[in-house]
């Protein structure tokens, strides 16, 4: 006779695959969860400050083309490269820019849930004591003969002298403070997205502009008439403060190791078509304007010559900027370009010349040995013939362009070394004299408007780092029951502290404290009660 055997259940449908939809939404939570963790936060950041190493090591377009021109002239094989990843672009750069906002949307989403945390926390009581309060790191008993109400009625008093935050439940005590820990911590990182967002709100509403103006000369805030300019994405024309500026007088002041002390510039400002209003400014005592403000940031020589034809037609006391080659002396160099005075287009004049502020001729040969205008020379090589400047191609305006030298379309004339007052005459008689020289300054307009939310944004982040660093957060817990030897009260006491410092000697202190307090809670025993001698 044969058993049959009972029938298999059925095995279970293996369970449907999630909709293409609702898998990529899993995938799209997942990377969110990854990115708005504080260990990714933390790793942006680092790679931020990383970044930011190349713009301080390399020269940056927005601060010095001229600079940037010289490391390519420097480096021609490893310039290119470089720029070739936005190393000379470092701060405007993709790739500087995504760090930037990944950075900012992972400090949003670490920030944000946290401070609702924290807001929720900042209502809710204390927690309840724990069952066994022996086990925490700093616990202790005390035994008293009060009652156990008011020995947590001593307790609670002695707490709340200290600013903690006391619950009371049944034959329990719970206390709590250093909230301010978590709020200096919040604080610290609301602060830093608010500094990225002053940052970000600057390099879009803001522009800068620099020029060099001669003593005489001016400028108005206009995009066209600056050396270098750049401006953010969103700043259009109209954006710009009317402000004109111009330069009356300059002064640069040395140390005795001919180090430069002090810039300063007499200068009058004012709308255009306005009368200015004078002012001096100075590297740490810029104009400030509208929220337009206008630094001195170096300074230099514009040397004046007079070039007079053999017809009698005169050019008087025209300067041109000679940029300086050597900080410690102010040896400058530079170029004049006069388009307009020869007879023909073939017959143009130019000069390059070397200006030396205190100058010295060694072997024929000019170098400056103080950057105080004490004895100015000019060393100067004269041009005649086509400069090319209506040909289309820009041209730098403090040199000449060398491949009209290269092809021969001009041609050198004449050198010569000359002292102010003095002059050299050309083959054909033209007379080129050097008649002195003037000062120029480097000026410099910038315009952030998201430079107070900076400064605002900065001090809260020390205010909060202070805070995380200094406060404690401590939770405090009390528990009474009866002395099992006798008919007084056991207290037991606990600690848990988070923060900077050790918890054992205030503990200790506490505990003390409160001993003191519970004796003298006991009342002192009646006359009447005292034992009578035999």
């Amino acid at each position: 006779m044969s058993v049959e055997s009972p029938p298999r259940a059925a095995a279970p449908p293996p369970p449907a695959r999630p909709s293409a939809g609702r898998r990529v939404a899993g995938r799209l939570l997942h990377w969110w969860r990854r990115l708005t963790a504080m260990r990714t936060a933390i790793v942006l950041l680092f790679l931020l400050a990383l970044a930011a190493v190349p713009g301080s090591l390399l020269p940056q377009r927005s601060l010095s083309q001229n600079k940037v021109n010289a490391y390519f002239t420097d480096h021609p094989s490893l310039a290119p490269v470089l720029d070739r990843f936005y190393l000379f672009d470092v701060f405007s750069s993709p790739w500087f820019a995504a760090v930037y906002l990944l950075l900012f949307i992972s400090l949003i989403g670490c920030v944000l849930p946290r401070a609702l945390e924290h807001f929720r926390a900042l209502r809710a009581a204390p927690p309840a004591a724990p069952r066994h309060l022996l086990r925490l790191p700093d616990s202790g008993d005390l035994v008293t003969p009060l009652p156990g109400p008011q020995a947590l009625d001593v307790v609670e008093e002695e707490l709340r002298v200290r600013r903690f935050r006391v619950v009371r439940r049944e034959g329990e005590l719970s206390a709590e403070k250093g909230y301010l820990k978590e709020t200096g911590n919040l604080l610290f990182h609301l602060s830093l997205v608010a500094l990225l967002l002053g940052l970000a709100g600057g390099k879009l509403w803001g522009y800068e502009g620099s020029i060099l103006v001669t003593e005489g000369q001016g400028f108005c805030n206009s995009f066209q008439q600056y050396d270098t300019y750049s401006s953010g994405p969103l700043v259009q024309s109209g954006d710009l403060t009317p402000l004109c500026v111009d330069l009356e007088d300059f002064r640069a002041q040395y140390e005795e190791n001919l180090t430069a002390a002090s810039f300063t510039a007499d200068i009058r400002y004012g709308a255009p078509g306005e009368d200015g209003r004078p002012t001096t400014i100075g590297v740490n005592g810029p104009l400030r304007v509208d929220g337009a403000r206008v630094y001195t940031t170096g300074h230099g020589y514009s040397p004046t010559f007079s070039v007079t034809r053999p017809d009698g037609t005169a050019i008087s006391d025209v300067s041109v900027p000679f940029l300086p080659t050597d900080q410690s002396t102010m040896a400058s160099e530079g170029a004049l370009k006069l388009p307009d005075f020869g007879a023909a287009s073939d017959d143009q004049l130019a000069l390059e010349g070397f200006f030396a502020p205190t100058g010295l001729v060694q072997n024929n040969i000019l170098t400056s040995v103080d950057p105080r205008p004490l004895a100015p020379q000019v060393a100067i090589v004269i041009y005649q013939g086509y400069l090319g400047l209506d040909s289309g191609i820009p041209q730098s305006v403090y040199s000449l362009d060398a491949s009209q030298i290269d092809r021969g379309r001009l041609t050198r004339v004449a050198a010569a070394n000359l002292k102010v007052g003095e002059s050299t005459t050309l083959p054909d008689g033209t007379t080129v004299a050097f008649t002195g020289y003037r000062e120029f300054a480097s000026l410099q307009l910038s315009h952030d408007p998201g430079q107070v939310w900076v400064l605002v944004s900065a001090i809260s982040l020390l205010a909060g780092l202070l805070g995380m660093l200094l406060l404690r957060r401590e939770r405090v817990f009390a528990r009474v029951a009866a002395d099992p030897g006798g008919g007084g009260t056991v207290l037991t006491l606990a600690s848990l502290t988070r923060g900077s410092g050790e918890s054992a000697p205030r503990f200790a202190a506490l505990t003390d404290d409160l001993d003191d307090a519970l004796a003298a809670r006991v009342p002192a025993p009646h006359p009447e009660d005292r034992p009578r001698e035999s």
